[in-house]
């Protein structure tokens, strides 16, 4: 098979990145904020090169998403929360508008919009994909950032 295939590596070459986190849940989004940092700086990225702007919820986050996306200067955005199911539909609705608006802003923009928020149906769910058990969303969702980055690059 004769067959031309792009792929990218992580290994971050001089690029900016922009981490969006909720506040609501903080003592589980603190926990993917710091291990998307550490994954950001683990392959490459200067710290100075990494902007985390906090926002009050999850639902919030779309807006800043897109405001740093028109903004430019960023190779790559990774969008952090946590939703925990309660006993209301609530969660699933912040859920599915928040993941729908970030996949249309990384299409409008042409910026990798990498959704690491975390939608969990119970507490014990939630900390075990913020950096326990499961590991921690916030590092996946860098590292995916990374790699959508310089997938990007690669094909201009």
């Amino acid at each position: 098979m004769n067959v031309k295939t792009v792929s990218a590596n992580l290994t971050v070459k001089g690029q900016k990145f922009g981490v969006v986190v909720s506040r609501f849940n903080d003592f589980l989004t603190r926990q993917l904020v710091d291990g998307a940092v550490d994954c950001l700086v683990r392959h490459g990225c200067a710290e100075k090169d990494i902007t985390v702007a906090w926002v009050p919820g999850a639902n919030e986050i779309p807006i800043v998403v897109n405001a740093m996306a028109r903004k430019g200067g960023v190779s790559a955005i990774v969008a952090l929360g946590a939703v925990v199911q309660g006993s209301t539909p609530h969660a699933g609705l912040i859920n599915t508008q928040v993941s729908r608006s970030l996949s249309s802003i990384s299409l409008d923009s042409g910026i990798p919009v990498v959704n690491g928020v975390v939608c969990a149906d119970t507490l014990e769910q939630a900390i075990e994909r913020c950096g326990t058990k499961a590991g921690n969303k916030g590092w996946s969702a860098a590292q995916a950032a990374i790699e959508m980055a310089n997938l990007l690059e690669s094909m201009e």
